[in-house]
């Protein structure tokens, strides 16, 4: 169940009317507003829940570039245009004021959501890259594939980061042999679960007294604890 809330700009109420009972069914948190001022009003208002915008551009009183202008004033929320329009001027002036995307009516709402869920992907993908995580005196920074213990670089291969990533991100679960393999190395590898226990037993020397945190799950596969 998705917990975001998308503001639906729109002058036609048929059209808020229909993407809000789609947006409903996928879990997701509606607001409306029929025209520009309206839309910046709402926005300042509920900004602090507000996760992205779905804007069309023919808009009364305040266009749709000017309310995604002002938007982004305030605050770089992710914002995807509406329009019946169809040139490509419109689409690059878009994307040059700060659109996330650019949808062309008429849009299946199905396929609305899908561009939607998507974008969510890259933010929650890019947040997640710039994170760096830190136990004790281990540090992992995904952005810089960096790893240091005490201020120490430690030199891994990219597999043996891979795996160290994919064990914190999901500290404390247990994750399989099975999953391990197939996230780092790839669905078409079939050099064996074996692979994984060598590369964890190489990591866990790597990372000399913080290698123990790396706990073997028996027939299973392993899990980062704190």
């Amino acid at each position: 169940m998705n917990t975001k809330t998308i503001l639906v700009v729109d002058d036609e109420i048929k059209i808020r009317i229909l993407l809000k009972d789609f947006l409903e069914k996928e879990g997701y948190r509606v607001l409306e507003a029929a025209d520009g001022k309206m839309a910046i009003e709402t926005y300042e208002a509920s900004m602090a829940s507000i996760d992205l915008v779905l804007l069309d551009v023919m808009l009364p009183v305040f266009d749709g570039w000017t309310v995604c202008r002002e938007i982004k004033k305030i605050h770089d929320v992710p914002i995807i245009m509406l329009t019946a329009r169809s040139e490509d001027f419109d689409e690059i002036h878009g994307f040059e004021i700060g659109v996330d995307d650019y949808v062309k009516k008429p849009v299946k709402p199905s396929a609305l959501v899908a561009r939607i869920n998507a974008l969510f992907k890259r933010i929650e993908k890019t947040n997640t890259k710039n994170q760096i995580y830190t136990f004790d005196q281990l540090e992992i920074d995904p952005s810089s594939h960096l790893v240091t213990l005490s201020g120490e670089v430690i030199n891994l291969s990219p597999k043996e980061f891979e795996l160290l990533l994919m064990l914190i991100q999901n500290l404390g679960q247990v994750i399989s042999r099975e999953q391990l393999l197939n996230q780092v190395w790839g669905y078409e590898y079939y050099g064996g679960e074996r692979t994984v226990d060598t590369h964890i037993n190489r990591l866990r020397i790597k990372l000399g007294n913080k290698g123990n945190a790396i706990a073997t799950i028996r027939g299973y596969g392993y899990r980062f604890e704190v």
